[in-house]
């Protein structure tokens, strides 16, 4: 099982790439968003792989980050949802968009990747809400324009979590308020939200 390859990027097209490693070419399928990260062509690059083996084929799907790669697989585990779409997926949104997304069940963000119909996008955000825990949720723009600050989103969330509420209505809860222009101190994240919640 290929894991990762290091090598010289010998050349490149719209979703693949061939990595030379010693004078052999390893075909590579890619998002668009780790070809952007490549260095040029003749340039030693790296990248994680995961590999697939089927009858009739054997594809290296190559990724920019861990997390990327690790976005890959768990979008697979979703009904309807292969390698091909993944990749398309990960193209059009960040994993960091990704995990924000599918916590605050916003379908339209998966939506906006080609081929993705409304039921598949519903389908993601409900398969995936309660497996985005083990990826870090990332801090997220409130309508002020300022950065709410990651630690603060990220305790108030657990602490919701910690009083029994779901992942993803307790950031649904904490980002709203932000939104709504609350201070970003923990106390009152976790005040405000348990008042939605409690609707």
């Amino acid at each position: 099982m290929i894991a990762k390859l290091r090598g010289l990027l010998d050349s490149f097209g719209e979703d693949w790439c061939i990595i030379d490693v010693n004078g052999v070419g390893y075909h590579v399928f890619c998002s668009s968003r780790t070809l952007d990260k490549l260095n040029g062509l003749g340039e030693e690059t790296a990248l994680f792989i995961e590999t697939h083996i089927r009858e009739d084929h054997f594809h290296l799907f190559g990724f920019a980050t861990e997390l990327e790669r690790d976005w890959f697989r768990l979008l697979q585990t979703v009904q309807g949802v292969g390698a091909k779409v993944a990749l398309a997926i990960l193209s059009t949104v960040n994993p960091d968009e990704l995990s924000n997304s599918i916590a605050a069940q916003d379908k339209t963000v998966v939506g906006q990747t080609s081929g993705i119909g409304p039921k598949l996008a519903t389908r993601i955000v409900t398969e995936l809400k309660d497996k985005v825990a083990k990826f870090a949720l990332a801090p997220m723009k409130v309508e002020s324009g300022k950065p709410a600050r990651a630690s603060s989103l990220g305790d108030a969330v657990s602490a919701l979590t910690n009083l029994g509420y779901k992942q993803a209505e307790a950031f649904t809860v904490v980002n709203k308020a932000l939104n709504e222009g609350a201070d970003d101190n923990v106390q009152t994240l976790i005040r405000l939200g348990l008042k939605e919640l409690a609707k």
